[in-house]
């Protein structure tokens, strides 16, 4: 199944749709958001596959919100071990936690501003996991029994700010530098989060080309590891990093500019798209 956020032309209501055959199929009168319908669980999921299509929509014909609207965001740096060699580091020994607030969630199609603070902002092809319920102190071998879905996520950086303050919450924190979507996709259509494709595309060009198989730390062990000290609340997001190939370690640097559209492409998960525009 997968979930959007979204408005119509005609209202700036929010509306939740699952994509059905092509369209999306409101399902608003069943709930409101993903964390409502994440929130109801299984009756939400019975009603959404029995959903009438009466009121559905193209999905080019629909404004994207973000697929989920969390209460925070919890990523991993370097969690790629040649992403961590390309920039000169070695690959961590346990999972490095940073966090991207609620400011910096952005959604499939928006425009994202390159803010005149920074002048190096660099892109970062993302898996995202979506919590399906409360999740403290978690084993294991029973980690993924707590995951919802999965989404594309751009982990856009301001790499000046973050190499500048020692610590990456500025750099990575600023307002919509953090777009997921276009759908949250129930884990159901998953089977393996660790075996999936993973692109990252600037102008047409592959930038970033991996598997999340090559992560350091899976997704299982992540949601382990944060919730030893981190509870995580349903519709929260883990960002679990990015592979090799970001800009700012190319040579020369490819950094964003005025213009520029980028696509987060995972297997089985979707496509991300924005484009970039200099602050007004």
């Amino acid at each position: 199944m997968k979930l959007a956020q979204f408005k119509t032309k005609a209202s700036e209501e929010a509306r939740l749709g699952v994509l059905t055959g092509g369209v999306i199929v409101d399902i608003t009168d069943i709930a409101a958001t993903t964390k409502d319908f994440i929130a109801k669980g299984a009756a939400a999921i019975h009603a959404a596959k029995n959903a009438s299509a009466k009121t559905a929509y193209a999905p080019d014909a629909v404004e994207y919100l973000p697929a989920v609207t969390p209460g925070k965001v919890i990523a991993i740096g370097r969690n790629y071990y040649d992403h961590a060699i390309e920039g000169g580091s070695e690959p961590p020994s346990s999972p490095l936690i940073f966090t991207k607030f609620t400011n910096s969630v952005n959604a499939h199609n928006a425009k994202v501003t390159l803010h005149s603070i920074s002048e190096k902002i660099d892109f970062e092809a993302e898996l995202a996991v979506v919590i399906g319920k409360r999740a403290s102190k978690v084993k294991e071998e029973e980690a993924l029994d707590y995951v919802f879905g999965y989404a594309c996520l751009n982990d856009v950086s301001a790499r000046d700010l973050q190499f500048a303050d020692g610590q990456w919450v500025r750099g990575k924190g600023l307002d919509g530098f953090c777009p997921i979507g276009p759908f949250v996709v129930t884990k159901d259509e998953v089977a393996d989060p660790q075996a999936l494709k993973i692109e990252g595309i600037l102008n047409g060009e592959t930038m970033q080309s991996s598997n999340t198989d090559k992560m350091i730390f899976k997704v299982a062990y992540l949601i382990h590891y944060i919730t030893q000290a981190i509870t995580l609340e349903p519709g929260d997001v883990i960002a679990t990093g990015t592979p090799e190939g970001v800009g700012v370690f190319r040579t020369p640097p490819v950094l964003l500019k005025d213009g520029d559209v980028f696509d987060v492409v995972i297997e089985n998960v979707g496509t991300l798209h924005n484009s970039f525009v200099k602050e007004q």
